[in-house]
């Protein structure tokens, strides 16, 4: 991760990654149930979870909200989202 002068620049896919890991724990939830709830396969979880990948699609997004049991809005309602470290990739 880059650092900027107000600290590190995240990007979009590691922002979505950390918001991911967030609800698992506060829900108690595995990544593997996540997976079944929303449908998304093991491989592009992980990917998703390394963030490896350059970007994210809406709809991948829109697939873990509704794992999640939560609107994409809810989803990304939250500060990572918001920073003015957030890099758009």
């Amino acid at each position: 991760m880059e650092k900027s002068e107000k600290g590190f620049v995240v990007t979009v896919c590691q922002a979505v990654a950390m918001r991911i890991k967030t609800l698992l724990k506060e829900r108690g939830m595995t990544q593997y149930r996540l997976e079944k709830l929303s449908g998304i396969q093991h491989g592009t979880m992980n990917g998703i979870m390394s963030a490896k990948n350059r970007g994210i699609e809406l709809n991948t997004v829109m697939m873990i909200a509704r794992g999640f049991g939560m609107t994409v809005l809810e989803f990304l309602d939250d500060p990572v989202f918001t920073s003015e470290e957030l890099e758009i990739e």
